[in-house]
């Protein structure tokens, strides 16, 4: 099994249940093809580097995930069939990759207990 990391946009004309709606169709998709969610993260409603169909907006979404390598081309023929897609990257991430972003999530771990500590 691989770990991989796939970004994805979301057009900016959704409202929240829809975005939150095409989010779980491809959680959903991962998990009954065996994939593992290892880290989900909703990066909100941002502003684009360029213009995309008319749009300089987008909802950011990352999944982090184990999977073996087949999935990645079914997923990427869903997020070019979805027309509320805007664009997609996969990566697959190399030890150095992983072990990076897990002392990122600890370390932000540990600022949101002590927010709740002050």
């Amino acid at each position: 099994m691989n770990q991989y990391e796939t970004v994805f946009i979301l057009t900016p004309v959704l409202s929240e249940q829809q975005m939150k709606e095409a989010v779980k169709k491809y959680e959903d998709f991962l998990t009954e093809h065996g994939a593992e969610i290892v880290h989900r993260e909703n990066w909100g409603l941002r502003k684009l580097a360029y213009p995309i169909q008319k749009k300089s907006t987008g909802f950011y979404q990352l999944f982090e995930f184990k999977a073996p390598g087949s999935i990645v081309e079914p997923l990427e023929v869903q997020f070019k069939r979805d027309e509320r897609v805007m664009r997609f990257l996969t990566v697959k991430l190399d030890k150095h990759a992983i072990a990076y972003n897990e002392k990122k999530r600890k370390k932000a771990q540990e600022k949101k207990e002590e927010k709740k500590e002050a």
